[in-house]
């Protein structure tokens, strides 16, 4: 049932596939929502074909332009109980190997970008609303695979920030979560030869979002939960052999 709750929630890297579902299910719950992105265009494009213009506030904000992210965050209309951090960028490993604009980018938005707005939030103790951080991470981030190391790394980088700031944010009682997930249908996905039968779709991956409990670690989808545990505990020979 759609109700105003009172409470914000600030979505950044809000133009993604699972993002934009996110949004919706917020508005169903009667959130107010920020959703921050550098493609404006789109998400006004986004609201207005869903009929959530008067739920949402859109900003523009760029993950990579560390400089700007004081400003973007002291200039919110309202400061947010729920931030979710759904900016991610990412280039085939190859071409992160061997050009590293591309691997810098990912670098950029997939982690440093990421501990720079969300160190900015954290430390806002006047901030007496805040009560959820939660980072949309990836398998990939938990094994070092020659497949995907590159983009991995960053994600595994964000985890550990993650549970880190977990365990700064305890004491003022503000929950930390992060999303690991598998193959979702999306567009950062496209063209990527991908198992179908793993495939996620953004809505479903939204929903364990938008229900985040206690726990700090989201894995949607029994398959993929079988999947990680069994990732954390292979032996190094055995990832070895992983593509």
């Amino acid at each position: 049932m759609n109700q105003n709750t009172g409470k914000t929630v600030l979505i950044l890297g809000a133009n993604s596939d699972v993002a934009k579902e996110c949004i919706k299910q917020y508005a169903q719950k009667g959130f107010t929502i920020i959703a921050a992105s550098r493609n404006t265009i789109s998400l006004e494009q986004f609201t207005h074909e869903n009929h959530l213009n008067v739920k949402v506030k859109i900003l523009y904000f760029d993950s990579a332009d560390f400089d700007s992210h004081q400003k973007f965050y002291n200039e919110l209309p309202i400061k947010p109980h729920i931030v979710v951090y759904a900016a991610g960028f990412l280039v085939d490993n190859k071409k992160a190997l061997g050009d590293f604009k591309g691997a810098q980018q990912m670098m950029l938005v997939n982690y440093m970008g990421a501990v720079s707005i969300l160190n900015i939030i954290a430390t806002d103790t006047s901030n007496q609303n805040l009560e959820r951080i939660i980072g949309l991470s990836s398998l990939s981030g938990v094994r070092g695979r020659k497949s995907n190391f590159v983009y991995g790394s960053t994600k595994a980088a964000f985890t550990t920030y993650l549970a880190g700031l977990r365990q700064e944010l305890a004491p003022r009682k503000i929950k930390v979560n992060v999303l690991v997930s598998g193959y979702i249908n999306t567009k950062i996905n496209a063209g990527l030869d991908l198992n179908k039968n793993l495939l996620m779709e953004a809505d479903y991956v939204a929903k364990h979002i938008v229900n985040a409990g206690n726990s700090f670690t989201i894995v949607p989808n029994f398959k993929w939960k079988i999947i990680y545990l069994i990732l954390k505990i292979l032996p190094e020979s055995l990832v070895a052999k992983l593509p």
